[in-house]
């Protein structure tokens, strides 16, 4: 079979439990605590857990009070993005001593494309062990990785040995490592995406694979396509080391619920502000604002209205938001409300994708990993 695909050494690095892991840390005395990073309040919403609070079904975006009930014990603290920031740039420029190619994905995890590598190592297993280790011994956190062909794949298998453990799947295990997954594990597939696959009778990568390209595109529209090739071992997204930013945003959840517009006004102002120093920050304009509301019975509604040209004062961006907000009446009390910006002066960069590869897949049975 004819080689149709570029030979790629890709690892993914997850940081494991960042927030609560740095936390722990920078306090000894929360070191094998369960603890939560956010949720303090009556309505706090929890940005991270430790593993010791994960034992106990605490987790992201799980409300403090819900989280409490779980977990008597839980000790909350607060969010300190400073310092997270802080200790990503300490771990990223680990990641720069083995190669350039590095695609941050948020503080806590990349991709690292090491098939050609300053360390002139040809096994990229031996170089996550490696990354682990130094992150480990110079930053002081565990991570773990995933190791293969390409991005699907290896962000996949980063989470099979968590935490402080890594996964290689070699190419030729690749195929049959995506036909025994779950189908929840598949990076791209949320809780509703699955329970709709479940009632197609679809639980594994398999019974996904048994499915035509026209039968996916039918039920899953779009992403159709992208669940018919990654599970044929198919994903040919480069490793991108400067990453297009699609949007920008700034949200508050408030301490108690808002019914009047007025007060929603107050807020608005202060949220837009932040978006609009975030633009100046990024050195970016976009022409659509999003308004995100979330009601008290925690249904969640977004307008949007697209200018004829870009912005980035707060004094536009404030104003486009009042009209969203007026331009219905609200169907219950708020209590988030939230503010975007995209369609972005970056964009028109990123506009030519390219379609996936609908050849089948020549996996690289000789590829050294």
């Amino acid at each position: 079979m004819p080689n149709d695909f570029p030979i790629r050494k890709i690892i993914h690095v997850d940081m494991d439990a960042f927030y609560a892991s740095v936390a722990q840390m920078d306090n000894p005395e929360l070191k094998g605590k369960p603890i939560a990073v956010g949720g303090g309040g009556t309505r706090g919403v929890i940005s991270a857990a430790s593993y010791e609070a994960r034992k106990f079904g605490v987790k992201s975006a799980m409300s403090g009070r819900l989280a409490i009930k779980l977990c008597p014990e839980l000790i909350f603290v607060r969010t300190d993005f400073a310092r997270y920031t802080e200790i990503s740039k300490q771990v990223r420029q680990i990641f720069y001593d083995y190669t350039d190619l590095v695609e941050p994905l948020s503080l806590d995890e990349a991709y690292l494309d090491v098939t050609e590598n300053k360390k002139g190592n040809p096994s990229a297993s031996l170089l996550a062990e490696e990354i682990r280790t130094r992150i480990f011994n110079e930053v002081g956190l565990t991570a773990s990785a995933g190791i293969s062909i390409n991005k699907f794949i290896a962000k996949v298998a980063s989470d099979y040995n968590k935490p402080n453990g890594q996964k290689t799947v070699n190419p030729e295990e690749v195929l049959q490592f995506l036909e025994d997954l779950d189908i929840r594990k598949f990076y791209g597939v949320g809780k509703v995406t699955a329970e709709k696959m479940y009632q197609k009778g679809i639980f594994t990568g398999k019974d996904l694979k048994a499915k035509t390209l026209d039968y996916l595109e039918e039920y899953f529209g779009k992403s159709g396509r992208f669940y018919y090739h990654v599970v044929r071992g198919i994903h040919t997204s480069e490793v991108k080391p400067n990453r297009i930013r699609k949007s920008l945003a700034a949200e508050r959840t408030f301490n108690e619920n808002l019914s009047s517009e007025i007060f929603m006004l107050e807020k608005l102002d202060h949220i837009a502000e932040e978006v609009s120093k975030r633009l100046h920050k990024s050195k970016v304009t976009g022409k659509t604002v999003t308004l995100k509301i979330k009601y008290s019975d925690f249904t969640l509604q977004t307008r949007s209205k697209t200018l004829p040209y870009y912005i980035s004062e707060k004094s536009i961006v404030l104003e486009t938001a009042k009209d969203l907000l007026y331009q219905e009446k609200l169907s219950n009390s708020v209590r988030l409300l939230g503010i975007s910006l995209s369609n972005l002066n970056t964009d028109a960069s990123n506009s030519k994708q390219s379609n996936p590869i609908e050849k089948p897949i020549s996996v690289q049975l000789k590829f050294e990993f």
